[in-house]
């Protein structure tokens, strides 16, 4: 008797580990970007190179969820930006300094996580412009905005974040974010906040957001903001910035079109592909983006998608006062070679005029400035997903 109930105890046991196990999950998941890049003008010079993430960040990263039962699940992600020439993390050496989260999600409520995250311009908005994370055909980082100036490419994270997402209301859905600065007697010194929503019905897909940054990085290295030449391209007291969109699919076709408005108090330096340019104290910039984009499917492998964007720019200063005015097409063909991997031809055209210092020459995003008001270029690639 005690031998049967030693045999059906363990049994019992078994199919509980592994209902468990059924219960819980963990991905492996990446994108991989590389191809080669012609700038007819970077620095004075042409040049040929060859590019990581020209269009997509190259990432990987482990989410994972466990069903604590009652409709609650704990959930985590961890997510790395490499670069595919030289296999470097991104973010200042950060092992996961894309993304870094562990949070809970109740199937009533919603989700809060806490850790390294994006904002909600990057969550809401940035899918509906053609540089956004999961925009057409999953981003591009040539097409962003001047300097990524909001944050729609996803050129920084914010750390130690507290954020809520919401469930998805018949298409509708919301959430905010708080980065708290983490500095003892300087609460308001690196920190951030955001709040977007979204709402999709059928091929009608809408979204606006809100972002703020106070002081970043402010001297406070362990802030909302890290420190650092590829976190944030642009250093000011105060980064607010808002906007909305919308997306319309008919057929084989989506346009959509994006507006942010972006301003930046008491300047300190602008970083262009690596390269920090130091601004004169008390220089503010307002700059507004109107972006207009489509994607039309020749078939179901070949897709055409292209973007222009007009920024209208005022700079006020100590030391200037300009209105630059950018205006920037990006044409992109892809071919899907199957469901996870795609080739893809893009160019892109950036002028700028009527700017000064640092906002005088034109600089398509990723790559070096120009020496002129003027510059081109053209890139083709590989992409694969995992």
């Amino acid at each position: 008797m005690k031998k049967t109930l030693l045999i059906a105890a363990a049994v019992s046991g078994t199919f509980a580990m592994t209902a468990a196990h059924a219960q819980s999950s963990v991905t492996l998941y990446g994108t991989l970007d590389a191809g080669l890049v012609f700038a007819n003008n970077e620095g004075g010079h042409q040049n040929w190179q060859q590019s990581s993430g020209a269009l997509t960040d190259s990432v990987f990263g482990l989410r994972g969820n466990e069903d604590l039962g009652g409709g609650l699940h704990a959930v985590f992600r961890l997510e790395s930006a490499i670069n595919v020439n030289n296999g470097a993390t991104f973010y200042n050496n950060s092992l996961f300094g894309r993304q870094a989260y562990v949070g809970l999600s109740s199937d009533q409520y919603g989700t809060i996580t806490l850790g390294r995250q994006f904002d909600s311009m990057v969550d809401y908005l940035s899918p509906l412009a053609m540089t956004g994370v999961d925009g057409l055909d999953g981003g591009n980082n040539l097409a962003a905005h001047p300097f990524d100036n909001d944050n729609l490419g996803s050129t920084f994270s914010i750390n130690n974040a507290v954020k809520y997402t919401s469930l998805d209301y018949n298409g509708l859905q919301f959430g905010g974010l708080y980065g708290f600065s983490n500095q003892a007697g300087g609460f308001g010194n690196n920190r951030a906040y955001s709040l977007g929503a979204s709402y999709k019905n059928g091929p009608l897909n809408f979204a606006a957001g809100y972002m703020e940054l106070n002081n970043a990085p402010g001297g406070n290295t362990t802030g909302a903001v890290a420190q650092g030449t590829t976190n944030s391209a642009i250093t000011a007291s105060t980064h607010r910035e808002f906007g909305a969109g919308l997306n319309y699919a008919f057929g084989p076709a989506t346009v959509g079109f994006v507006w942010t408005h972006t301003q930046l108090e008491d300047i300190s330096n602008v970083t262009l592909d690596g390269e920090s340019q130091a601004v004169a104290g008390g220089t503010n910039l307002r700059l507004d983006n109107f972006e207009l984009n489509g994607r039309y499917a020749l078939t179901p492998a070949l897709s055409l998608n292209g973007a222009y964007t007009f920024t209208d720019g005022h700079e006020t200063g100590t030391a200037n006062s300009s209105s630059p005015k950018w205006q920037q097409g990006t044409l992109e063909a892809d071919y899907s070679l199957s469901k996870r991997t795609d080739v893809y031809v893009e160019g892109v055209y950036q002028h700028v005029n009527g700017g000064s210092g640092a906002f005088a020459n034109a600089a398509i995003n990723t790559l070096t400035p120009s020496s002129t008001d003027t510059q081109v270029a053209a890139t083709v690639g590989l992409r694969t997903r995992f």
